[in-house]
């Protein structure tokens, strides 16, 4: 009998119990990312795609076949593995989508009498009638899918919204990004083109709802396909890329949704209790808690342009970003005409209050220092990359999209574009407002937790508070004035051992103004100026910092003026 040397860590990931010592897939180990040792997750998938064929499956000549590239990442769960998403394995060992789903997802989309021809139906009795259709599936038609297959989830709501401690790590899961899927459907009758037209019009109908897991999230979106869209605008950002396990930047088009949720948390949270306001949100945008829910609304980012890219060197390079593209909110079921203009209000307001207030992704809550702070990277010592920056593109979000214009239209537009639309959407729901039983969150958006200061910067330059992040916002005078500074304060936060988020957001929003238009008066003319709102968003707490720097904020009158909240 031959003795195969350490036989138990030669089993291939794949046939391993998901137990500790064994394979974890979902889990990410901190001391394996640290040492550089390939986690549990990669390790499962490098096995796996060595040992898939090179070319994919084929469909059979009496297979009608399309192909669609998706938006993003694709990921469906095959549920082999405890505690991990991963994709069905099918021919060749690719992955693929299974005809099964495919069928469902056709079929919801049908009529009656469509149902009864390609589906089949099943009678009271049990007498099972079959459709005329066959669905075979989708796989991917090349082997780029190999491509960054270890995906990572970031539970961010509590840390972003809620508490001040840093929330739990990430989590692993495996999806194919912005993969083509070649589909094939057949028939057992001879069927002419019109009708083959009539069936392929069915299926990319069903396609624009999304395929897969977490379409909500924007996985699963296809390109070129009609959708229930409710609101769409256009954008443009630059800031830090995420990165995956394997160091490779993405831009991750999910961080404008979860930032968007988090907003409409803050949005409840200041106006109902801490459970209804979370209720509230999961129906709006899905969510696990309780039985689950598929949310009423869903997103897909259709990028035009991007250009992924790195800033500073040694320790604090950093991957970065630099996107324009176009954000899709998306009803994903059938509601009365009411709800749905509301709903459409709704999240009209929310995105628009994310672009005004902050941005999306790594360091949202920061104005891009590259733009507003150059001085911050002069000199020999390197620097972490800090802030991102967001606006609007493309004349019609320019002309609608943008709802402030002036200073003294932020306290207007919380008010009536958000918090009353809120308001109204909670009523729809049979949910009367309680705002003197707030949720005890760190950022519930209510007038005594919150208090908004601006000014009107005339240039990119002109910026005033982002100094304020990193030095003193007042000299020492005298016996009786004392420095004045928030760094590493409850204020701004601090990384370290004991990471805390800052309680204060900054940001530049960019100045386009309206003038007439003589020869078109309903289309006035769309003027962009180098001007800024300079907007300082805070959440007061009881430190002598926070005390300090609002007594300078109110006794400087020529420079920030209190925009919407109690002082």
């Amino acid at each position: 009998m031959v003795k195969i040397p350490d036989a138990a860590n030669k089993v291939p990931m794949m046939f391993r119990a998901q137990s500790a010592g064994r394979c974890q897939l979902q889990r990410i180990v901190p001391e394996k990312k640290k040492n550089k040792e390939p986690q549990d997750v990669e390790r499962w998938a490098s096995e796996w795609i060595i040992k898939t064929y090179p070319t994919p499956p084929k469909f059979g000549d009496n297979v009608q076949t399309r192909r669609y590239t998706l938006t993003w990442r694709f990921v469906t769960n095959s549920g082999q593995d405890d505690g991990i998403i991963r994709p069905a394995i099918g021919a060749y060992g690719w992955p693929y989508y299974p005809g099964s789903s495919m069928k469902g997802i056709f079929r919801n989309v049908c009529s009656p009498k469509q149902i009864e021809r390609y589906c089949g139906t099943e009678e009271l009795l049990g007498d099972c009638i079959p459709g005329i259709l066959r669905f075979h599936g989708g796989y991917p038609t090349d082997s780029s899918w190999q491509d960054n297959l270890v995906d990572i989830v970031h539970p961010q709501q509590d840390w972003q919204v809620m508490k001040d401690e840093k929330s739990i790590g990430a989590f692993a899961l495996i999806s194919l990004y912005a993969p083509e899927l070649e589909f094939g459907i057949s028939s057992t009758i001879v069927l002419d083109d019109q009708e083959w037209k009539e069936i392929w019009q069915i299926w990319e109908k069903a396609l624009s709802k999304g395929i897969g897991c977490r379409v909500s999230s924007g996985y699963g979106q296809v390109k070129d396909t009609s959708s229930l869209v409710i609101y769409s605008c256009h954008l443009h950002g630059r800031g830090m890329a995420p990165t995956l396990l394997n160091n490779e930047a993405e831009f991750r088009p999910n961080m404008l949704r979860g930032t968007i949720r988090s907003h409409a948390l803050r949005i409840f949270g200041g106006l109902t209790d801490a459970e209804t306001a979370e209720d509230l949100v999961q129906k709006l945008f899905g969510g696990i808690d309780g039985n689950g829910a598929l949310g009423l609304l869903g997103t897909k980012f259709e990028t035009t342009s991007i250009i992924i890219d790195q800033f500073g060197k040694g320790n604090y390079a950093a991957p970065t970003y630099n996107v324009e593209g176009k954000l899709s909110w998306l009803l994903t079921k059938k509601i009365p005409k009411a709800q749905r203009e509301l709903l459409e209000k709704l999240i009209k307001g929310l995105t628009r209050f994310a672009m005004v207030f902050g941005g999306f992704g790594k360091s949202w809550r920061r104005a891009d220092h590259r733009l507003f702070f150059p001085d911050y990277y002069d000199g020999e010592q390197d620097k972490s990359l800090i802030g991102c920056h967001w606006s609007w593109r493309g004349e019609r979000s320019l002309r609608y999209d943008v709802r402030v214009r002036k200073l003294e239209k932020i306290g207007q537009f919380i008010d009536q574009e958000v918090r009353q639309v809120a308001i109204d959407w909670m009523e729809l729901q049979d949910v009367t407002p309680t705002t003197n039983n707030c949720a005890n969150w760190r950022e519930a958006w209510h007038p005594e937790r919150v208090q908004v200061w601006g000014r009107l910067a005339r240039e990119a330059e002109n910026c005033e508070a982002i100094a304020w992040l990193h030095q003193a916002y007042r000299s020492k005078m005298g016996k009786y004035v004392r420095e004045g500074s928030i760094y590493k304060s409850s204020v701004t936060g601090f990384v370290g051992k004991e990471t805390q988020i800052g309680r204060l957001w900054h940001r530049m929003y960019p100045l386009v103004g309206l003038k007439k238009n003589h020869d078109n008066p309903n289309q006035p003319i769309i003027v962009k100026t180098p001007k800024f709102l300079e907007l300082l968003t805070l959440f007061p707490d009881d430190s002598r910092e926070f005390e300090d720097f609002l007594h300078f904020l109110k006794s400087e009158q020529k420079m920030f003026q209190l925009l919407w909240g109690k002082e």
